[in-house]
């Protein structure tokens, strides 16, 4: 998993890989410190292949976290098995979801 982070009016933190278990225990205390922040945040997905449960959990932790303080979380460039589960769990209902 590789993190990149860039930041504007709001931070965009590309990630790279499969959003797996192991992935979420590195992203663990940089999602913390991004509720931290005062920016809204999107994740750019476009370099992310696979998510399993961790990582769906780790995303509706971020977006709760972030909502709790009047912040917003977007995904983009999500396609392949990603976009299908988070559309299986109509996650896009919730957290704006931005197809690649």
């Amino acid at each position: 998993m590789q993190i990149h982070s860039h930041t504007s009016n709001d931070l965009s933190l590309r990630l790279e890989g499969s959003l797996d278990a192991l992935a979420v225990e590195i992203l663990r205390p940089r999602f913390d410190s991004l509720v931290q922040d005062k920016y809204d945040v999107t994740l750019d997905m476009t370099q992310i292949d696979f998510i399993d449960s961790s990582g769906i959990g780790a995303i509706v932790f971020l977006f709760k976290r972030l909502r709790s303080n009047d912040r917003s979380l977007s995904l983009a460039g999500v396609h392949g098995q990603p976009l299908e589960l988070l559309r299986y769990l109509r996650i896009e209902q919730s957290i704006n979801v931005q197809e690649h």
